[in-house]
């Protein structure tokens, strides 16, 4: 019984680590201080440019990359295919995807340096210089 109970534990700590890994964030300077992950999903998918009087401006890791996919499984709920589709639909209403930068320091110096930009990185890359939104 006991072994059993141990490898819960072990799964459910691990699992709870794995989730928390990455995190939504904007620069420090920024007066959002939290957000909701129905939010993240509509500053994302463009469908929302505000919160409160803060304009959004999302940004996108390189597509290919992994922490990309988790972020569309995860937040947008949506695979690839599905969000190729979507995008596809809006650029004929005239609206285009967020901008995405190549790497995790590429995303980040751009949150630093463009005025409400939000975007999402590795817990490990966060330091005093940008705000945690939303941790998944």
């Amino acid at each position: 019984m006991s072994k059993a109970i141990t490898i819960l534990f072990t799964l459910f700590f691990s699992i709870s680590l794995y989730a928390s890994e990455y995190a939504i964030v904007v620069d420090k300077k920024n007066p959002i201080n939290k957000i909701s992950k129905k939010q993240i999903k509509n500053i994302f998918l463009k469908r929302r440019h505000f919160i409160g009087k803060q304009k959004t401006i999302p940004v996108n890791i390189s597509a290919n990359m992994p922490l990309r996919i988790y972020f569309e499984k995860n937040i947008l709920k949506m695979n690839r295919e599905r969000l190729n589709g979507f995008w596809t639909k809006q650029h004929f209403q005239g609206i285009t995807p967020p901008s995405t930068q190549s790497s995790n320091n590429s995303v980040k110096l751009f949150i630093q340096n463009v005025d409400g930009a939000i975007g999402y990185l590795p817990k490990n890359l966060i330091d005093e210089s940008i705000k945690v939104l939303y941790e998944f």
